[in-house]
């Protein structure tokens, strides 16, 4: 939370209105062509005498917005301006004077010796003209580094518990800013701020509780007491109450605590208070908290709906906005609602009606979808983009619970489509449609139609693109395919490139699917073969060839599934092919499959602060995939440089408690031969640092502890990793184990606020949890688009079948779930989704086992009294694959 507006900010309160003045007078900003060098020159008159306020809060004002326009200033003409500035102490012209405050606090990041003007801003801060003395704190705080602040602590304490608000709001937030960097100097302030917070002002009240927090903030008991303390005193401000709503929010969070604790009882107290900004946030607060049940909401909810009729359109939006996030988790709590908000549709304020509208459309029933459609339909073309594709995304989410709706939302849908609007808008309709047909097979031929339709005037290059991409996958799987392949052949006529090349390889698809279709579609890709653009001539060249073999494992292989491997690994393997020579031909197997981007790290709060990042990728490789970055960061490791390509990376697994001494995370990195489990450690002890640090690990069966790798050095709170190698089994089908792991290390006792050890140090160990190897770690997830084919190209020579009764199962879903979880393996063609009212099912998997050796899973289920009975049919190219995933399940 900000306590203070920024510098710019400030500026801008003071002089934009006297921008907008001159540019209604003049048609213009008057500071639109400032050159730096002009006004660098100007700013010499502040060395004239006498001194000209006017003239020079002019000059000023100008350097001031030239600074805050982002212009680079260099150190030298900073410094020769800010001593030029400095000689306007002598003038006692409020308005000029407040400018030089801001003028210190802007030059003070650039100009060198700014400390010069300390005893200047001091005699300001302790004079008696009150209107200087908060801007001169403000202004000396921003000067004040760690070896100085000792110097001025008396003169803050003072300004603190100052009688005069704006003094004391000053010192606060200055306090707060300089604890950034001088936490321990602030921390002796605490006496003042606690003197402060029963201050009358509303404002000196609120920074003071801020300051009080942030000093405490690494303290949960202190934090806990704080918050207890004031929750029992009346406190006046209302952002005072605020502030400790989200203290408290932000303490339930962190304990995973529920209902039933004193800091729910505080915020459901505040839900009564007379301030409506104090309702608002302890209802906000109720709803966001993870662990609310219907029961907890419904004070929270009533008095959103109280609000919804509110006379001021405040109000009214942050309720129903509130209710909209409410509606996606507890829909049921908001029905109570739904007359208020029925009510709201005809607001004139139309961001207050779509989300009334949207929010109905989480809570209403089936019967209700028809008139919410008409209602929408009215005022659709009055509302902005952004506020459309809200409404998109409440239909999206109706689509799926109510699929049987999907012909009146389909046609909505279709409907907006044809209007007009941005490609973000136009992207969000085509994606809710795709997730719909995707979900729900009733739902297909009418949303491939109304697609088509839309690609004959689309002019976004990607939509079509996708578009043409699902046609060519779902298309040949309808009833008639044939009444595609018109609209795909019209792209490759009167469309760009790009969508060209999308079309040929959409009727190549229908080519290789559907067998009396190829001749005709072979012809049509003979036509393209004349195509003005290298990359359409090229594709339709290559499916021309694929297609006239009439090999089904062909058309599988290199049309219908195509190939899942990395593009940044494929271009790596491929240039260290041609770096090295080889009469061998290029090994696809050598390339690292496709993962899912890593988009982010999982970051630790630990005590004081966060954490870093456990694993040592670097941040702006974020595109990359998971396995190309921890490729790269295991090979930059000597001992685990040549172990060949990584083949896949587990997600990060805790093997201690998150509130223990010693935090440790195992991730498992399994290469051909060998698999390397790099523990991210952290040490939550301050007054420790830790050496040598390894992880020993008892191997199991067959399996070969080879190398460690120590963490030479674990700081407190800074994350370090230690990996241990192990060679995995000779015996092809012994691929699990459990391994008992002893964090060991040496000891060093430190100085809590320098981090330096004082000692020689003593050996130590610390048991962790066992870590587990699994079947899911040796199978990388591929989705095979059309599983029939892939089914048919891998052949029956290594098919396994057993039958199995699940007996601790008691539901399809169950079943899918745990199966799928234990295999590692990927759903295909959304057989993970169970028909309603079905009670046998068939679930089909894919993935690729270590060593690159294809695996597919048929699972036939079936539901009865006793459980669920599984018919297990698995097909690999390897059988030793084979036989690992058919005796898995047993």
């Amino acid at each position: 939370m900000k306590y203070s507006k920024s510098l710019l900010s400030t500026w801008e309160i003071h002089h934009r209105p006297r921008i907008a003045i001159l540019q209604r007078a003049g048609g213009g900003n008057p500071f639109n062509n400032l050159e730096k060098s002009t006004v660098l020159q100007e700013a010499r008159t502040f060395n004239d005498t006498p001194i000209n306020p006017r003239k020079c809060g002019q000059i000023l004002t100008k350097l001031l917005y030239v600074i805050n326009q982002g212009e680079a200033i260099g150190s030298l003409e900073a410094t020769e301006a800010f001593f030029a500035m400095t000689k306007l102490f002598q003038s006692k012209d409020p308005i000029l004077r407040r400018l030089v405050y801001l003028g210190i606090k802007e030059m003070s990041k650039i100009a060198q010796d700014v400390i010069i003007v300390t005893s200047s801003l001091m005699k300001d801060m302790t004079g008696k003209e009150e209107q200087f003395r908060g801007p001169a704190i403000r202004a000396l705080c921003s000067i004040t580094d760690t070896s100085m602040l000792q110097s001025i602590e008396r003169h803050m304490k003072q300004a603190i518990v100052d009688k005069v608000p704006a003094v004391s709001s000053a010192a606060l937030v200055s306090s707060l800013h300089l604890s950034k960097n001088s936490q321990e100097v602030v921390k002796r302030w605490v006496n003042e701020a606690q003197e402060a917070v029963n201050s009358d002002n509303i404002m000196v009240q609120y920074h003071a509780l801020g300051l009080l927090y942030h000093i405490r903030r690494s303290d949960k008991l202190a934090v806990t007491k704080l918050v207890s303390k004031f929750s029992k005193h009346t406190l006046k401000s209302p952002y005072a109450y605020c502030l400790l709503i989200r203290i408290a929010t932000k303490l339930i969070e962190e304990e995973n605590a529920g209902s039933g604790t004193p800091m729910f009882d505080f915020i459901e107290s505040c839900l009564r208070h007379k301030s409506e900004m104090v309702i608002y946030e302890a209802a906000q607060a109720i709803v966001q908290l993870k662990n609310t049940t219907a029961k907890d909401l419904a004070p929270a909810v009533s008095v959103l709906q109280l609000f919804c009729s509110s006379p001021k359109p405040t109000l009214r939006f942050a309720a129903v906005r509130t209710l909209n996030k409410v509606a996606m988790k507890h829909p049921a709590a908001v029905t109570a609602c739904n007359l208020d908000l029925e009510n709201l549709i005809t607001d004139v304020n139309r961001s207050i009606a779509t989300l009334a509208i949207t929010t109905l459309l989480k809570t209403g029933n089936e019967s209700s979808v028809d008139r919410l459609m008409k209602q929408i339909s009215s005022f659709m073309s009055e509302i902005s983009d952004e506020f459309k594709i809200v409404v998109v995304q409440a239909i999206r989410a109706l689509c799926a619970k109510f699929p049987r709706k999907h012909n009146v939302l389909m046609t909505f849908l279709a409907s907006m489509l044809r209007d007009e609007g941005g490609f973000e808008y136009k992207k969000e309709i085509v994606d809710c449609i795709i997730a719909t047909i995707e979900e729900n097979p009733e739902a297909k031929e009418a949303g491939l139609a109304h697609l088509c339709e839309f690609i004959e005037d689309c002019e976004h290059t990607v939509l079509a693109t996708k578009i043409l991409h699902l046609l060519g996958r779902e298309g040949p799987r309808t009833p008639t395919p044939s009444k595609y392949i018109r609209f795909i052949y019209n792209r490759v006529i009167l469309e760009n490139a790009a969508v060209r090349a999308a079309a040929v390889s959409a009727i190549a698809k229908f080519g290789a699917h559907c067998e009396e279709l190829l001749n005709s579609c072979v012809v049509l890709l003979e036509r393209c073969q004349m195509d003005t653009d290298d990359e359409v001539r090229d594709r339709s060249t290559f499916y021309v060839n694929v297609l006239k073999q009439q090999q089904k494992a062909l058309s599988s292989a290199y049309i219908l599934n195509g190939l899942q491997v990395s593009v940044v690994g494929l271009e790596r393997a491929l240039h260290q092919y041609t770096l090295e020579p080889s009469e061998a031909p290029f090994d696809m197997k050598s390339v690292p499959l496709a993962t899912q981007p890593l988009v982010e790290q999982k970051v630790r709060e630990a005590p004081g602060g966060l954490g870093e990042t456990p694993s040592k990728v670097s941040a702006d490789k974020a595109a990359a995939t998971r396995q190309d970055l921890y490729q790269e960061q295991l090979a930059a490791i000597p001992e685990l440089a040549n172990l060949g390509n990584l083949f896949k990376s587990s997600a990060p697994v805790e093997i201690t408690e998150s509130e223990t001494e010693y935090y440790v995370q195992c991730i498992k990195h399994m290469f051909r031969n060998y698999i390397v489990f790099q523990f991210d450690c952290t040490n939550t002890l301050d007054d420790q640092v830790l050496e040598r640090v390894t992880v020993d690990m008892e191997a199991g069966e067959g399996f070969e502890v080879v190398k460690q790798v120590a963490c030479a050095s674990l700081p407190y709170n800074k994350p370090g990793s230690t990996y241990t190698l192990m060679r995995l089994p000779e015996e092809p089908t012994s691929v699990t184990g459990t391994f008992p792991c002893t964090l060991k290390f040496v000891v060093r006792d430190c100085d809590p606020t320098t981090g330096e050890p004082d000692d020689e140090g003593y050996e130590d160990e610390y048991v962790l949890e066992d870590v587990e190897v699994t079947v899911a770690d040796h199978v990388q997830k591929v989705l095979k688009a059309n599983f029939a084919a892939s089914w048919e190209e891998v052949g029956p020579e290594n098919e396994l079948e057993d039958t199995y009764a699940l007996a601790t199962v008691n539901t399809l879903e169950d079943a899918i779930k745990n199966i799928t979880q234990y295999l590692g393996l990927q759903p295909c063609e959304r057989s993970d989704k169970v028909p309603e009212g079905k009670s046998s099912h068939t679930l089909y998997l894919s993935g690729i086992f270590r060593g690159g050796h294809d695996a597919l899973v048929r699972a036939k289920l079936a539901l009865d009294s006793s459980g669920v009975t599984m018919q297990l049919t698995v097909r690999s190219t390897d059988p030793s694959v084979s036989e690992i995933l058919a005796t898995a399940i047993a």
